[in-house]
C-alpha cells in the first residue's frame, strides 16, 4: 500500500501533552481521510512536521495537513517544506506555501477584480501606528492581526480609547465588520480546482470569532451561483491548481462578498460539512501521483 503523510504538529497529535482543544478537528480529518485513501490503495500516516528525524523520501506525497504551530517557527517550517519536496511530492507546494504563509499576500489581489477588506500593513505597533491606524481607516472598531499566524492567535479588537497590548508581530489592521456577528463567514472548499462543499461559521453569542476555540460553530450551506462565483474568482488568479483550498469570505454591505483569507497551508476542511471531502481528496491525489 503506498504511504502518504499528513503533515500535524505536537498540539495536534493524539496523545500528545500539549494538544491544543481544537484538536478534535485533526481527529475528523483522519477519520474523513483514512477509508477513501485506502480504497486508492494509499495508506495515510499523521506525522509531525518538525520532527526532523524523518525520512520524508519514504512517503509517495505529503499533504501538509493540521500544523497549527508553524507561525512561531516559520522559517524552520518553510525550510522543512523545501526538504520534503526535494524527495517527495508536496501538496500544497512550498512555492505555493511560502506566498501563502504571510498575509500579505492579500495585496497582490488589490490590482484583481477579487474584493477585499479595506487594510493597514504596519511592521511595528507603536503607540503611533495604533493611534494612526483609527484615523487611516476612518474607524474607531479595529481588529488587529498577526501577518504570519492562524486561528486568531494574537489577535485583537480594539477601539481608540483602549490600552495598547503587545503586539510583537508584524500586524495586519481591519475595520470590523458587524457582518461576521450578523451572518458569520463563508467558507468555500475546493479540491483540485473543483468545489467541494459551503459552510457559515458563526460565533457565539457575545463574541466575535468564529474558530472553535472560541465557541464559534458551523452549518453547512448550498451557496447562491453568485456567492460561488465570488469564491471561484480568487482560484483563478493563482499560478498553480493546489490540491485543496480554502476561500473563506465575508458579506460587504452591498451584499457582495470579501475576501477575509485564502487558505493554501494548513487549514481545516470540515469534513463533517462536506461527506465528500475524503473521496474527492483520495481520487485528486491518485491521479497526481498517477496511481
Amino acid at each position: 500500500m503506498t504511504s502518504i503523510a499528513y503533515l500535524a504538529s505536537k498540539a495536534t497529535l493524539p496523545g500528545s501533552p500539549t494538544r491544543r482543544s481544537d484538536a478534535f478537528e485533526h481527529d475528523r480529518m483522519m477519520e474523513a481521510l483514512r477509508g477513501p485513501f485506502a480504497a486508492q490503495s494509499m495508506q495515510i500516516e499523521d506525522v509531525d512536521w518538525a520532527d526532523d528525524t524523518q525520512d520524508w523520501s519514504r512517503f509517495a506525497a505529503v499533504i501538509i495537513g493540521t500544523t497549527w504551530d508553524y507561525w512561531d517557527h516559520a522559517d524552520h517550517f518553510l525550510k522543512t517544506l523545501e526538504q520534503i519536496e526535494f524527495v517527495t511530492p508536496l501538496f500544497n507546494s512550498a512555492r505555493l506555501v511560502k506566498w501563502n504563509s504571510d498575509k500579505r499576500y492579500l495585496r497582490e489581489f488589490e490590482s484583481t477584480d477579487v474584493r477585499l477588506i479595506p487594510t493597514l500593513w504596519i511592521d511595528r505597533v507603536d503607540q503611533a501606528a495604533f493611534e494612526n491606524a483609527f484615523a487611516e481607516l476612518s474607524s474607531e472598531d479595529l481588529v488587529f492581526k498577526r501577518q504570519v499566524g492562524a486561528g486568531a492567535d494574537g489577535q485583537y479588537r480594539l477601539s481608540a480609547e483602549d490600552k495598547l497590548p503587545d503586539m510583537p508581530h508584524p500586524m495586519m489592521v481591519q475595520p470590523f465588520l458587524s457582518m461576521i456577528q450578523d451572518e458569520g463567514e463563508l467558507s468555500f472548499i475546493f479540491i483540485d480546482g473543483e468545489f467541494s462543499h459551503a459552510l457559515l461559521k458563526q460565533a457565539k453569542a457575545g463574541d466575535y470569532r468564529i474558530q472553535s476555540t472560541y465557541g464559534g460553530f458551523e452549518t453547512p450551506v448550498t451557496p447562491s451561483r453568485e456567492d460561488l462565483a465570488e469564491a471561484r474568482n480568487v482560484l483563478t488568479h493563482l499560478e498553480e491548481v493546489p490540491l485543496y483550498a480554502r476561500v473563506d469570505m465575508l458579506r460587504g454591505e452591498d451584499g457582495g462578498l470579501r475576501l477575509m483569507e485564502l487558505e493554501l497551508i494548513e487549514p481545516y476542511l470540515y469534513p463533517l460539512e462536506g461527506p465528500d471531502l475524503g473521496p474527492l481528496m483520495a481520487a485528486a491525489v491518485a491521479k497526481r501521483l498517477n496511481l
